[in-house]
């Protein structure tokens, strides 16, 4: 992990617009009629609407979406008390860390004031505007009363994360750390240095998971909290320990079975982790610097279940596993609180996380490759993007099981579809092709079978169920990179098309291409030599049925690829040209753009193939096509060049297919915002239509568009979608991920299985 410099930090903060988050329209407001409707006159009928039932409120504002995230700045992460003001930018970073995480919205309250009751009373004012309360950064004592008091007097969910954050994902870790350890929670010995509200709050936690308080020794700044002491508050005193023979932290530690640090660093020894019982578990959760360095801990024994609140070493335990998500379970319910029920459930859910097999999203985030559940990962990453359905669902429940919920949610799968949804996570675009590809599985051949994102691809599709994967490739090599990678290979085949075991299918495959490109000069013995060539292999075990769909490109260049498709499947009789098409797909709107990959310098026929191709190919993903031919100029305004090639195409194209919504040449922003080009141009084919697909005059700027929209939008990118050859062969290329590949799979196996239902059609 990079140093953080003061200097980093500060241009961070300052540069470009100051701050991390700001507010953002979410409905049209470019007319009067969209300024009327959001202000005056059109916004008097929701508020009187709210004035019949206040519910309504999270029907026509955004209230049920909105989190404030409140503090005094009395207790400022490892900053102390410094005041409202300077503790803002902590509290914008919460709002930020609630938006990228949970999709929740925030507006950050810093409140300049310590006396309890007057903050309270200034938090109630305002919470009408809130479906949730974050009480953040507020010193202990204060805080457990502040807490207290809101939760009885509001009736939407407070939550003061310094408490009940850190103590739900340390929890979730202690659970599994005991599990690795071997240890029963109800048997353990635990210590606790440091008695603020983060560590009364995990104590109380580990109690209402099994615990036994009198197995607990929690000390403060003065030593171990002790019965006999005169000078401890109420919430100290619920852990005070009746033992007379523990005065200081290393007595404390002598014998115990986990230790949980949320005081100051440096203040646990080498010595002190000795003399802890077998497998101790260590949670140095001070920061920055924790109570023992990680690299402390791990020589002072090898048994040692170690985690800190640093992201740099494995088990961070980080508040942004939980709030986010327990936030956005109670704010889908309309909840009415946080209670003990849904923080047991975030523990639980977040605990039973990291028991399933790592996502390659989260792999790579870590540049590792096989995250498995033990001692260096017990508690899931941050960036884990099934967080926000396993423990938002998981509090959800909870909230609708013990009483506090005002919404019911009855289909989970749905809601757990529009979380996903909601994070960008699954578009319902790629969801239907992938509900379309489980229906009917096919089998697709991997060309680069040793390669690890097509490998764990096709692990993973198979996992998902869209398809019945065939690996090319050495198979001992094959299967010991699978094992590295704790990849389950049940149920895929793999061929070594080298092997002698495939000489007679080489041989097969050699005849029937033979006897297909004999005319244009290719012998049997050439065919034999091109059978070792994988994609020569793979594409003729498609044209000879023996598959159904191909999927290759990480390895080959584009030109080899393309030269070999032509020659083993061939482009399709009604066309000339072959392309393909990148699919953008959001949670508004999906966009189709052609030809990204194959054609470099279209002539005007190459122009009307492409055309022609994008026209079907939307329509087969259930699209009505409306298309803009792409080009710098407007309908003839430029006559020379790429602009009269693409005006000469759009006028073929209207002449053969006369009610198609094509149009063009046209500029990219006229294509985009219907308003202004039927303004201007209200002539066109496309008038009062919303343009979803994009023809490109030239492959340069069709592969620079895809890659620009890409870079610059949260979008779900397919893609290269092939367009126009006999059978499904589909390409991907050296960047693709995990996850464009198996998107790629699902596009094949949805081709396959429409080729296979025209071919039954009757003639």
């Amino acid at each position: 992990m990079a140093k953080i410099t003061k200097e980093a930090a500060l241009l961070y903060h300052s540069q470009g617009k100051p701050g991390k988050i700001e507010v953002v329209p979410t409905k049209p407001y470019k007319t009067q009629t969209d300024l009327s409707l959001a202000y005056s006159p059109g916004v008097a009928e929701p508020c009187l609407e709210i004035q019949k039932d206040p519910t309504n409120a999270y029907r026509y504002t955004a209230k049920g979406n909105l989190v404030a995230v409140i503090s005094n700045g009395t207790a400022v992460l490892g900053l102390g008390d410094i005041g409202a003001m300077s503790g803002k930018p902590v509290m914008e970073g919460k709002g930020l860390l609630f938006k990228i995480y949970a999709g929740i919205d925030v507006f950050d309250i810093e409140v300049n004031e310590k006396d309890p009751e007057k903050f309270i009373a200034a938090v109630k004012a305002i919470a009408p505007t809130f479906g949730g309360i974050n009480l953040e950064d507020i010193k202990a004592p204060e805080c457990f009363e502040i807490e207290r008091r809101l939760k009885e007097e509001l009736d939407i969910p407070v939550m003061h994360d310094d408490q009940h954050g850190t103590a739900i994902i340390s929890s979730a870790g202690l659970i599994n750390a005991l599990e690795v350890a071997g240890k029963r929670i109800e048997d353990v010995r635990i210590v606790v240095n440091g008695a603020g509200a983060a560590a009364i709050s995990c104590t109380k936690l580990y109690v209402a998971l099994g615990a036994r308080k009198e197995n607990i020794v929690m000390l403060d700044s003065k030593g171990v909290i002790r019965a006999d002491r005169p000078d401890l508050n109420e919430s100290k005193r619920l852990f005070a320990t009746e033992r007379t023979d523990v005065s200081t932290l290393a007595e404390a530690v002598a014998g115990a079975d986990v230790f949980l640090g949320l005081s100051k660093g440096n203040v646990l020894t080498k010595d002190m982790i000795r003399s802890m019982a077998a497998n101790p578990i260590v949670f140095a959760l001070a920061n920055p610097v924790p109570e023992i360095s990680y690299e402390d801990a791990m020589e002072s024994r090898p048994d040692v279940l170690m985690s800190t609140g640093r992201s740099d070493y494995p088990n961070q335990i980080n508040n942004v596993i939980g709030f986010p998500y327990i936030f956005r379970g109670a704010l889908d319910t309309n909840a009415t609180a946080i209670n003990e029920e849904m923080k047991l459930a975030a523990v639980r859910a977040i605990a039973a996380l990291a028991k399933q097999p790592v996502p390659d999203v989260v792999n790579e985030a870590y540049h590792v490759n096989n995250l498995t559940f033990g001692p260096q990962y017990f508690i899931p990453k941050p960036v884990d993007p099934r967080l926000i359905t396993e423990v938002s669902i998981a509090v959800a429940k909870a909230a609708m099981e013990s009483g506090v919920a005002r919404k019911r949610i009855d289909d989970w799968d749905a809601y757990c579809i529009h979380l996903r949804e909601l994070m960008g996570y699954e578009s319902s675009f790629t969801r239907q092709i992938y509900d379309t590809a489980r229906r009917d599985p096919q089998r697709v051949v991997f060309a680069e079978g040793i390669h690890p994102n097509m490998l764990k691809a096709a692990v993973e599709a198979k996992s998902e169920g869209i398809c019945r994967p065939i690996l090319l490739g050495n198979t001992e090599r094959i299967l010991k990179m699978a094992d590295e990678m704790d990849l389950n290979m049940d149920g895929i085949e793999i061929i070594n098309l080298r092997h002698d075991s495939e000489a007679e299918r080489r041989e097969r495959y050699a005849s029937a291409l033979t006897a297909k490109r004999a005319r244009q000069g290719l012998t049997f013995p050439e065919a034999n030599d091109k059978m070792f060539d994988r994609n020569y292999f793979g594409m003729m075990m498609v044209e000879m049925g023996e598959a159904d769909a191909f999927i290759t490109g990480l390895y080959t260049k584009y030109s080899d690829t393309i030269k070999i498709a032509t020659e083993v499947i061939g482009i399709r009789p009604e066309y000339k040209h072959f392309g393909t098409m990148h699919i953008m797909s959001t949670n508004k709107e999906t966009f189709f753009l052609a030809d990204t990959l194959i054609n470099r310098h279209p002539d005007t026929d190459t122009l009307v193939d492409i055309a022609k191709l994008a026209a079907h190919t939307v329509k087969f993903f259930n699209h009505t096509p409306n298309i803009a031919m792409l080009s710098y100029s407007n309908f003839g305004s430029d006559t020379v060049g790429s602009p009269s090639k693409v005006h000469e195409a759009v006028e073929i194209m209207q002449h053969l297919y006369p009610t198609l919504a094509i149009d063009g040449e046209m500029q990219v922003n006229f294509a985009l915002d219907n308003r202004l080009r039927d303004k201007k141009y209200p002539f066109t084919r496309l008038f009062g239509k919303e343009v979803n697909t994009l023809v490109f005059p030239n492959l340069s700027s069709a592969n620079s568009g895809y890659k620009l929209i890409q870079g610059l939008c949260k979008a779900d990118l397919i893609g290269p979608i092939q367009m126009g050859l006999n059978k499904p062969i589909h390409f991907t290329d050296i960047e693709s991920t995990v996850n464009d590949i198996v998107n790629i799979t699902a596009v094949a196996v949805v081709d396959a299985i429409v080729a296979k239902k025209m071919a039954d059609k009757p003639a």
